[in-house]
């Protein structure tokens, strides 16, 4: 699995954290396992409308960073249970420009260190979202913001992600988002964070079937004021 990614944001906020231990009484000369976590509060809604289900508008002259942290469309191979990662395509629009593609390729061509798209965001001017897949010589549907559907999903820290994305620890997560969720199963960011999800291989009309799961393109937004 990679290493999470944590964007740090140029506002500072005050970590909130827990530090627990395997056992109820430290004898001495041994050694208890100590377990601790931090939690950085979000507060990019403070300078960010997060309006679902997933424009992003800036309340400020804004610079916005996006990477992918994956891209999860597979298919499997014909009379095998293995399967294989399908090009995938994300895209952006930024105001009233078009969506433009800001990735394409498989889940093994994502480097979640790599900034993909990058410029400054003026206040009133929103950020949309979208994304597609290519197999047999074909692009499969393309899903935006303006779709009006629910493929496209954003959510900052603290948030529980909607009930199609698989839980911390079943076995249908990604890898590659297990590191965004924390045990309970909330997003777990950076405070100046916004998580993409994206469905783009199911409609809303199949929301029940199990492939409808939120991870076939996940995209990390980071603003910052400077």
């Amino acid at each position: 699995a990679p290493t999470q990614l944590v964007a740090q944001g140029t506002i500072p906020s005050v970590p909130v954290g827990t530090l627990s231990t395997n056992a109820t009484v430290v004898r001495a000369g041994t050694k208890p396992t100590l377990t601790w976590n931090i939690t950085y509060p979000s507060v990019v809604k403070d300078y960010v409308t997060v309006t679902p289900p997933s424009t992003v508008t800036p309340k400020q002259t804004l610079f916005v960073d996006v990477r992918v942290l994956g891209a999860g469309v597979t298919a499997s191979q014909s009379n095998s249970s293995s399967f294989s990662y399908v090009p995938t395509e994300a895209q952006l629009k930024y105001d009233n420009s078009s969506y433009g593609r800001i990735f394409y390729g498989r889940n093994t061509d994502v480097n979640p260190n790599t900034i993909v798209y990058t410029r400054q965001v003026l206040a009133g001017k929103p950020l949309k979202f979208g994304g597609r897949y290519f197999f047999n010589n074909a692009w499969g549907p393309t899903y935006t913001t303006d779709s009006g559907t629910q493929n496209i999903r954003t959510l900052v820290c603290g948030d529980t992600p909607p009930s199609n994305l698989p839980g911390y620890n079943a076995p249908s997560l990604e890898s590659f988002l297990k590191p965004y969720l924390d045990a309970s199963g909330k997003v777990k960011i950076g405070p100046m964070d916004v998580i993409v999800y994206m469905e783009l291989t199911h409609s809303d009309s199949q929301m029940s079937n199990s492939g409808y799961d939120l991870q076939d393109m996940v995209l990390l937004v980071t603003f910052r004021t400077n």
